[in-house]
């Protein structure tokens, strides 16, 4: 029997599981080099600690790793019930909280290297983080798609440290009551984009009004395995905040408050850096879990229940 310690926890709701020990051993090099070892030779490891039995298909992974910078406090390689992320800002912000929990950083300043470049995360007292993503844009905008059952659905295009098509007015309700709707609509919009050839769009976010009065908007996100993001997501927030700068409808400095389909708020604003959009996100998490995975030999179900 093989063991292998993580530590649970959920940021605005939506979970992170970090992978502390018995990870596999991924011979060193950039994080976007181990990435590629994780991807290569170790795929039935990530399906083993997300996806059922022991996992979810909104359980997001993150294997700590070492990085190349020396001026990093920590690697990180983010995974989902189906491959991999280039970029988690909910996952950051839980990995932060879990490295504060093991005594392993102390409030202030942190330097996290990740497959997509290196990100700056302060922990602040309280469980809260402020993360200062990687540099954001709007690549397109209003890029008309045509979504089957749904016709014409029009959005732009952003990076946030993920690739994502944002759609403002959502014709279905941002509720939990309309998580089938919403998830029937936006895989809809996202198979759209596939027969475009723009499969490297796999995040999707619709937007409505909030209901958290100090909040601009609300969202709705599906992400890369079919599930929705509890949170209101990280890099589609930032992916959001650059929208807004392209569109001349957010200062530098100014603040845009994200909330999510289950009602959790996200800070955000942004600086201007030589020339390109630098986001930051403010949210809280929370240790849940403490605890160590048995992958046994014997068990027909040991690398998960895989799609």
């Amino acid at each position: 029997m093989r063991e292998v310690r993580v530590i649970d926890s959920h940021t605005a709701g939506e979970p992170t599981r970090v992978v502390i020990a018995g990870g596999p051993d991924l011979c060193g090099g950039t994080v976007a080099q181990q990435l590629a070892a994780f991807r290569r030779d170790f795929d039935a490891f990530r399906s083993a600690v997300v996806n059922e039995p022991r996992g979810n298909d909104a359980m997001v992974g993150a294997l700590l790793c070492e990085p190349s910078d020396a001026s990093c406090t920590a690697g990180a390689i983010f995974f989902n019930n189906t491959g991999y992320l280039n970029m988690c800002g909910h996952g950051t912000i839980g990995l932060m909280v879990t490295l504060g929990y093991l005594g392993r950083l102390a409030p202030g300043v942190h330097r996290i290297e990740t497959p997509v470049g290196v990100v700056s995360a302060e922990l602040h007292e309280g469980n809260e983080v402020s993360l200062d993503n990687v540099p954001s844009y709007r690549e397109s905008h209003a890029l008309t798609v045509d979504a089957p059952g749904h016709g014409a659905v029009t959005g732009d295009v952003a990076w946030g440290g993920n690739w994502f098509f944002l759609v403002e007015g959502s014709p279905v309700p941002i509720d939990l009551a309309h998580v089938e709707e919403l998830t029937a609509y936006t895989w809809a919009i996202r198979q759209a984009l596939d027969a475009m050839g723009l499969s490297k769009i796999d995040h999707i976010e619709v937007f409505g009004p909030p209901r958290n009065p100090s909040a601009h908007s609300r969202n709705f996100v599906l992400c890369p395995g079919k599930a929705y993001d509890r949170s209101p997501c990280g890099t589609g927030t930032s992916a959001k905040l650059a929208c807004l700068q392209a569109a001349g409808k957010l200062r530098p400095g100014e603040v845009w408050r994200q909330e999510s389909i289950v009602g959790g708020v996200f800070e955000g604003s942004y600086s201007i850096v030589d020339g390109a959009v630098i986001p930051r996100i403010r949210g809280s998490a929370f240790v849940t879990a403490d605890a160590k995975l048995i992958l046994d030999e014997r068990d027909p179900f040991l690398w998960g229940i895989r799609r």
